[in-house]
């Protein structure tokens, strides 16, 4: 059973780290996801979420995400806002999630008993919990992706051809959208990416309506019990003195691709991402190096000194070199001390169907993709 209880604050902070690792650099604000979590634990007395077998297969599940860019706002946004009359919040991010699946429920006149976390990440997975935490329902242990990606269909109910439609959009301004039906994930993806546009940033929505039986078949299962692994590990390390880097990648079976500082952040926000390439300069045993990380929203392609390194579907996640907390693309800075880990990318996503929309030729760059494994065979 894979069955999981956060009972205490130290044990959702662990967790929330290890989702903040697994969103590669996006995955949502971890200082959000955070607050939630606690004061669930506060109300609660403990955080249950349940293995995938514990529902029951003719219940009705769904799926609540955030859809946008995490770019911060720039002066030019916030003039706008002003200009548009947008300057109250009717609602914050955990908020417009727990009126998408309401306003999901009544459109499809139905009862949603289960909630299934999109993705991992420090945000996006502490508030689909935090949606069944508020509601009364019950938290899957599992994900359609296995780490935070960028786009609705780089998930496992995209290889199944499982409908996104209907989806419900909330923003934080008030604004309620329903879109009925979507010819393909292309589509509800571009879709989804007007309304978050319009909306300034991050929407609340829900979708993946589908019975629990059809969930099972393609949930990649017990994921939050891996943050919370990555989460106790990183914390164990810090606590005894050891370096987390190497205590993550010992235990979770990956890599410390590199060790430095952030010399330059460079980003831009466009179509509803946040794209942009980190530079880190190399310390330690990798002085004289150079290592570039590009992201669209997560990180997705690292070059070792010019040459193509890691890539998608494999993970690419940033740590504090001293502190082992992971860091998103949007709080990176330049001067931070880092340490780069890669984690071998879930098998569904190694397979032909899976690279057609994670690698990095999906992301324009003419790049082939070499398991990390080999990649890392070949560096010794």
């Amino acid at each position: 059973m894979g069955d999981l209880v956060l009972n205490n604050k130290e044990e959702v902070e662990d967790f929330v780290a290890g989702c903040t690792f697994y969103g590669t650099g996006g995955g949502g604000d971890p200082k959000l996801g955070l607050q939630m979590l606690l004061d669930d634990l506060s109300k609660l007395g403990e955080i249950s979420i349940l293995d995938s077998s514990a529902i029951r297969d003719d219940a009705w599940v769904c799926t609540p995400f955030l859809m946008g860019s995490i770019a911060p706002k720039t002066e030019e946004t916030m003039r706008k806002l002003t200009s548009l009359g947008l300057t109250k919040r009717i609602t914050m991010a955990d908020r417009t999630l727990v009126l998408s699946v309401l306003e999901l429920q009544n459109y499809a006149n139905v009862e949603v008993e289960a909630i299934v976390p999109t993705e991992l990440g420090g945000g996006a997975t502490p508030l689909a919990i935090d949606v069944a935490a508020a509601l009364g329902k019950k938290a899957v242990n599992g994900d359609w992706s296995g780490r935070a990606v960028p786009e609705f269909k780089q998930a496992t109910t995209f290889f199944a051809n499982l409908p996104t439609h209907p989806t419900v959009y909330v923003d934080e301004w008030g604004n309620v959208s329903i879109v009925k039906t979507t010819v393909n994930y292309d589509t509800a993806e571009l879709l989804g990416k007007m309304i978050s546009v319009a909306g300034f940033g991050l929407v609340g929505a829900a979708g993946l309506l589908m019975r629990a039986k059809q969930m099972k078949e393609v949930l990649i299962a017990n994921t939050l019990s891996e943050c919370l692994l990555v989460g106790r590990t990183i914390r164990d390390a810090t606590t005894n003195g050891k370096d987390p880097a190497q205590m993550v990648a010992e235990t979770m079976s990956g890599w410390v691709l590199f060790k430095g500082k952030v010399s330059k952040k460079e980003w831009q926000d466009r179509e509803g991402y946040m794209y942009g390439i980190n530079t880190v300069k190399g310390e330690a045993e990798f002085e004289g190096h150079m290592l570039k990380i590009f992201y669209k929203n997560e990180n997705q392609i690292a070059w070792l000194d010019d040459k193509p390194y890691v890539t998608s579907p494999d993970l690419i996640a940033v740590i504090g070199r001293d502190s082992g907390i992971p860091i998103t693309n949007t709080d990176i800075k330049q001067g931070d001390a880092v340490s780069v880990l890669g984690l071998r990318g879930r098998d569904a996503f190694r397979s032909p169907k899976g690279l057609e929309i994670l690698c990095p030729k999906y992301f324009g760059y003419d790049i082939s993709y070499v398991p990390i494994e080999r990649v890392m065979e070949n560096r010794r």
